[in-house]
């Protein structure tokens, strides 16, 4: 059976404890850390937020740099160690590549810090996989390691990421 999703992932490490991670990870400023790389805008800001970001069925819209927006909904948790969401209606090019995107996280335990997992699965449109696939993807995968490194660099920066939590 072929797959017809599309799934980027990257990995950082950081020193704190993955409780500490994920603590700081989940709730993060998505403006302070998805900034327009290439092609991609930032993010501008977050509106409609439903409730506080840490459970499933909570829901906000994510508004981009250029304009454009998505939809997006927290569907899984799995406090000090994962999260995952969906993001969909989107108003930007991808509206006509993709009909939505599952993001999902992992923190796990690695030495003295921890590993950090972050993958997108991109569900393209009839015939647009190709693109997704092809183009698209070694593009975005820069995107998210940019952003990614911000990330962890508000993680480390953030008090209270000792290992023995």
């Amino acid at each position: 059976m072929t797959t017809t999703s599309v799934p980027i992932t990257v990995f950082a490490r950081t020193t704190t404890s993955p409780a500490h991670t994920y603590r700081v990870i989940v709730p993060i400023d998505l403006a302070r850390v998805f900034k327009p790389w290439g092609p991609f805008p930032g993010v501008a800001e977050v509106r409609d937020q439903t409730g506080t970001w840490d459970r499933p069925g909570t829901s906000r819209q994510t508004w981009f740099t250029d304009g454009s927006k998505a939809d997006e909904r927290l569907t899984e948790t799995a406090e000090g160690h994962g999260f995952a969401y969906e993001l969909s209606g989107f108003t930007n090019v991808l509206a006509g590549l993709v009909s939505g995107v599952r993001g999902e996280w992992s923190f796990l335990p690695d030495g003295t810090g921890t590993s950090i997992r972050w993958t997108y699965d991109f569900k393209p449109l009839p015939g647009r996989r190709w693109i997704v696939a092809g183009p698209f993807k070694p593009l975005w995968t820069r995107y998210m390691r940019a952003a990614l490194a911000r990330m962890v660099t508000v993680v480390q920066e953030t008090p209270g990421g000792i290992m023995q939590e």
